[in-house]
């Protein structure tokens, strides 16, 4: 095992025509993780594009399924054999119907609340106690269908505050593999 080597995936769907949807936004806190680090997203063997680099002091591989979002667990049951992750240090950012938002929650493991990307990782690895940031997105407007919002861009009013939520959630996955869950969840849950 790496045991100092932390796998940070992001979870979106691949391609322009998906690139602002609220499904997106595990993609978009990597793209700002990897410009930290220095690095370009390369195409792996896994079916994901990783950055290897240094983030918060400690190694770190971050990675983008370039699968759809409901068939992510095989790029990050892949990427995790190949680096050799322990499954505490394999961290998941997603967005989250559940969260208002702008809104950035850390966890321990958990069920998939409905998320497809959640549930295949879960499934590949045949274990659900992996450690996830989730970027709050809010529950989509009146009768809409939960699967329809989560795949429509960020409003206007919403995208004032994007980049800044975005950097907050950066912060939020810098300040988990400092000071581990505790310390990251007394952070950004006060918050």
């Amino acid at each position: 095992m790496s045991a100092d080597l932390w796998l940070v995936v992001g979870l979106g769907n691949p391609g322009p025509s998906y690139a602002g949807n609220r499904h997106n936004a595990g993609f978009m806190v990597l793209d700002v993780l990897a410009a930290r680090a220095g690095g370009k997203f390369k195409a792996h063997r896994s079916r994901a594009e990783v950055v290897e680099g240094r983030l918060a002091g400690t190694r770190v591989v971050l990675a983008k399924p370039r699968t759809y979002m409901n068939e992510s667990g095989g790029p990050v049951k892949g990427l995790r054999d190949f680096f050799k992750v322990p499954l505490e240090r394999l961290v998941v950012v997603h967005d989250e119907l559940d969260i208002p938002y702008g809104a950035i929650r850390l966890k321990q493991g958990g069920g998939d609340n409905g998320h497809n990307g959640l549930r295949s990782i879960t499934k590949s690895l045949g274990d659900k106690d992996y450690p996830r940031v989730r970027f709050g997105v809010g529950r989509p407007p009146g009768r809409m269908d939960p699967a329809a919002f989560v795949l429509k861009d960020f409003a206007a009013a919403e995208r004032k505050d994007l980049d800044l939520n975005v950097e907050r959630a950066a912060d939020a996955v810098e300040a988990l593999l400092a000071g581990g869950l505790a310390v990251a969840q007394n952070t950004f849950h006060a918050s």
